[in-house]
């Protein structure tokens, strides 16, 4: 993955200090209980929600098994429609191809629809460093890119923004960027979606490159699609000359007919509505000075980016099931209350805890301590539209991370406690021995340990063992 948030200290660290800010727990909480009430609702609305549930997880699981065929049969028939299949290993190679096509075209400007995979890869900075300008045309993205932040939830990037401070942002930060935001603006949404709009039209109608991701792909007919609420997506792959789409490789469904699943299933998981405001599909390009819409040079940009290794792993590949609604983040006690960039990854809440640490791997101290930033309560589970069982694949990950080296203390007591639960005389020893000690036992402890018990006190151990106290009551 790219090395936009390397550097960042490990979950705990982070977490600490962002559940000691009040304001961003406030906006948190506001946020993530209004979005998942509201998606309650919508849910509630089909009776065979279940079904849909099922249907999707078993798509995914089949495309997941015959990956290989079905991003060859994608690649012919985006080339059959005129589009041009580009396959990037990793990030490096993704930004390369991108910069490189870009230039090809002379333009030093873009805009972009939102986009995880150009997020995950960096794109935006590998431009910048090669001279070219992208401009985020996502209301959300926007206010991350001029308040020169970092997303903090995978739908709603600044969800840990209030408005008051959206407003400080416009206000100080549009005039860098081309267009200084209206005299006297204030926190009121219409006002602060007008000046974003009037900020980006002249962007919309100047550009001649624009770069997207989709949500998904249609190996039948090599269809790619983008959902959105705003319109700015509409603009961004309708105007521009050259379209170029960066994709990770597990967003391909096989046909038409398994999208239509996804087209209900997204839309009411993330933004509890009933379908998306806009739903734009395209083809490959559009040939022709006739006026009509869509790109007249197109490039798809396949992103491995670990995704392969990810695939390898039999619990761990339900990851790839994602379709980025972000539902597990609002459902999330831990997410709530520490916030998106705790997790120092483009994929915050539950499914970044899974997903980050398999496309990064989890040698280094940031990843490894992901699959731990979870209470295991399920919830995330609960409410994924495409079942992933991310408390599994989460208890899967800490075992990797607990093998590695390192972990030499955890290693020994596991294996001392393995020992002493095979041998039945020496558990009955060991609880007899506990129990005629218990009133030495600390209530926190000492070393490596403190850890644990800083914020909870260790169970307290019975007068004397269950074993005993069933042979003298029931023998």
């Amino acid at each position: 993955m790219s090395g936009t948030f390397l550097g960042l200290p490990a979950f705990p660290q982070a977490a600490a200090e962002a559940t000691a800010d009040p304001r961003l727990r406030a906006n948190l909480r506001h946020a993530t209980h209004t979005i998942r009430e509201k998606r309650a609702r919508a849910v509630a609305e089909l009776a065979d929600w279940a079904e849909l549930r099922a249907a999707a997880k078993a798509v995914k699981d089949h495309t997941l098994r015959h990956l290989d065929h079905y991003l060859v049969r994608l690649e012919q028939a985006v080339t059959a429609a005129g589009g041009t299949v580009h396959w990037a290993a990793d990030a490096d190679e993704a930004n390369r191809i991108v910069t490189a096509l870009v230039r090809a075209t002379d333009e030093r400007e873009v805009v972009k629809v939102k986009s995880m995979a150009t997020q995950e890869i960096g794109l935006n900075e590998a431009l910048a460093a090669a001279g070219i300008r992208a401009y985020e045309t996502d209301l959300a993205e926007l206010i991350v890119q001029l308040g020169e932040d970092r997303p903090s939830h995978i739908l709603v990037p600044a969800i840990h923004r209030n408005r008051g401070e959206i407003r400080e942002i416009f206000a100080e930060r549009m005039a860098d960027w081309g267009r200084p935001a209206p005299a006297g603006l204030t926190d009121a949404p219409a006002e602060l979606a007008e000046a974003a709009r009037l900020h980006l039209r002249e962007k919309f109608l100047r550009s001649k490159v624009a770069v997207s991701g989709a949500n998904f792909m249609v190996a039948e007919t090599g269809t790619l699609v983008v959902v959105e609420s705003e319109g700015n997506g509409r603009m961004c792959l309708t105007l521009p000359r050259t379209l170029i789409s960066v994709v990770g490789i597990e967003k391909v469904v096989p046909t038409w007919r398994d999208l239509e699943i996804f087209l209900q299933l997204l839309p009411r998981s993330a933004t509890a509505e009933r379908m998306n405001p806009y739903t734009s599909l395209w083809t490959g390009t559009h040939a022709g000075e006739d006026g009509g819409d869509g790109p007249s040079e197109f490039h798809l940009v396949l992103l491995d980016n670990g995704r392969t290794a990810t695939l390898a792993d039999r619990v761990g590949r339900q990851a790839l099931r994602c379709i980025r609604c972000s539902a597990c983040l609002n459902v999330c006690p831990v997410y709530e209350r520490a916030g998106g960039h705790a997790y120092g990854s483009v994929y915050p809440g539950p499914i970044g805890a899974i997903l980050t640490p398999q496309l990064r791997g989890t040698e280094g101290a940031l990843d490894a301590s992901l699959p731990y930033a979870s209470s295991l309560c399920g919830a995330c589970y609960e409410v994924c539209p495409v079942a992933i069982d991310i408390p599994e694949v989460l208890v899967h990950l800490r075992e990797r991370v607990a093998g590695q080296r390192g972990h030499r203390l955890e290693r020994a007591a596991m294996a001392g406690a393995t020992y002493v639960l095979d041998h039945p005389a020496l558990l009955r020893a060991a609880e007899r021995a506990a129990a005629r000690t218990r009133r030495f036992h600390p209530r926190r402890l000492p070393g490596p340990g403190r850890a644990w018990t800083d914020t909870r006190d260790l169970p307290a151990v019975p007068p004397e063992p269950f074993r005993d106290w069933w042979r003298r009551n029931r023998g």
